[in-house]
């Protein structure tokens, strides 16, 4: 598709809220951080050939924060708009909550340079992006909704 500005694509990706309670019964969730340009998100990622978005969202969780997830609720979708070498996408990001059954924040890949376990009161004003903030407050509703 062709707009006014030139073309128009849509782009996908997929990934989680991973959560745990520490031992005072806390909800935390884990972070993907970079220092050098001090952002701080969910983990996500794109969906390779043949894969469906939730098998992208339990890969791209695993790779970025070291940790084997379990998949749970879905939570929103959100959509945002950006420009890359001239293109105009329109891009959409699935989640899902999720629970960590095995691996280690420190197996996390090197697209990030840290991987934090945040208390989820912490983690909402560690995000960067608002629409992420979002996601993360829908997730804290589930959570506490099945307990």
């Amino acid at each position: 598709m062709s707009g006014a500005r030139g073309p128009i694509r849509d782009a996908v990706s997929a990934g989680g809220v991973v959560w745990r309670r520490d031992a005072s019964g806390e909800i935390e969730i884990a972070l993907c951080g970079r220092t050098s340009d001090s952002l701080w998100v969910l983990p996500k990622g794109t969906p390779d050939l043949g894969e469906s978005i939730e098998q992208t969202a339990l890969r791209e969780v695993c790779e970025e924060t070291g940790l084997l997830v379990i998949v749970g609720p879905r939570l929103p979708t959100i959509d945002y708009w950006f420009v890359a070498d001239g293109v105009h996408y329109h891009k959409f990001v699935h989640h899902w909550l999720m629970e960590p059954v095995g691996g280690d924040t420190s197996g996390h890949d090197a697209e990030f340079d840290v991987v934090e376990w945040v208390r989820a009161v912490n983690a909402s004003k560690l995000l960067t992006y608002a629409n992420e903030r979002r996601v993360l407050i829908e997730a804290i509703r589930t959570i506490e909704a099945l307990a």
